[in-house]
């Protein structure tokens, strides 16, 4: 059976209530940690058991790799998923914290949703097909001058051993930038580029699933994804999406 976002969102939206359910009954929800800077909750389970049974039942033909299972065998086609991006912000009650699925095809993104269930916020992506929240074409902004743009970024979580934490960076930014926002949801935060809502965002360690739908979303809503050099790509470790307006000026601050 081919994929096709329309059997991906049925999916993807089925899992969204599975993680309703638990997000509306948070005085009960189970949480713990899977290492000293990272939790867990079993809602991230449970959304991705589904997601996993879901997607093997309907393509068998690919392999699965996500945040808390890890992966399968078969890796050369695959769905890579985060259950609950933004598990911390869940947890608290918020509202901004999505459901990441991606397709990757031979190391290719093909297609990418990502939905944030509290907001009822779909964002997808087909390979050469553009990209759209809600059924809805969305396309990045047309701001050319970083200062007056609003830019968002992230800051993993108790990270004071590594050398480059972010803060020195959002420092030189900031100063730069008309407006800052730090949601804690990069699959949102890429989709907030590739809707105009904001012009750029930048983070560091993290992780594949944390971004390929976002990263394939921006894309096709005509943005760029690059590491903080400008190579083009899709850098985990370093990952810098914006509108291209701005892109020149702000690699100079990276």
């Amino acid at each position: 059976m081919p994929v096709t976002l329309n059997i991906l969102e049925n999916i993807v939206r089925l899992a969204g209530e599975i993680a309703l359910s638990h997000f509306n009954d948070l005085q009960n929800l189970e949480i713990s940690q899977k290492s000293p800077r990272d939790f867990v909750t079993a809602a991230d389970v449970a959304v991705e058991k589904f997601l996993q049974k879901e997607l093997a039942d309907k393509y068998p033909e690919y392999g699965f790799w996500g945040e808390e299972s890890g992966k399968t065998e078969y890796q050369d086609q695959r769905w890579i998923v985060d259950p609950i991006d933004g598990t911390h912000s869940f947890a608290k009650g918020q509202y901004f914290w999505s459901i990441s699925v991606a397709l990757e095809i031979d190391g290719e993104l093909i297609i990418g949703a990502v939905f944030a269930p509290a907001l009822d916020d779909y964002y997808c992506a087909q390979k050469d097909k553009g990209a759209f929240k809600n059924g809805k074409k969305i396309s990045v902004s047309n701001e050319l001058d970083l200062a007056n743009s609003m830019v968002g970024t992230g800051f993993a979580c108790l990270r004071s051993y590594l050398e480059e934490n972010n803060l020195e960076r959002f420092g030189r930014i900031a100063q730069r930038t008309t407006g800052q926002r730090r949601f804690g949801s990069a699959a949102m935060d890429m989709c907030l580029v590739a809707d105009g809502q904001i012009d750029a965002f930048w983070e560091q360690e993290l992780n594949l699933y944390d971004i390929a739908a976002g990263a394939l979303i921006v894309l096709e809503a005509g943005g760029t994804v690059t590491d903080f050099k400008g190579n083009n790509g899709i850098f985990p470790k370093q990952i810098l999406a914006s509108n291209g307006g701005i892109l020149k000026e702000l690699l100079t601050l990276m």
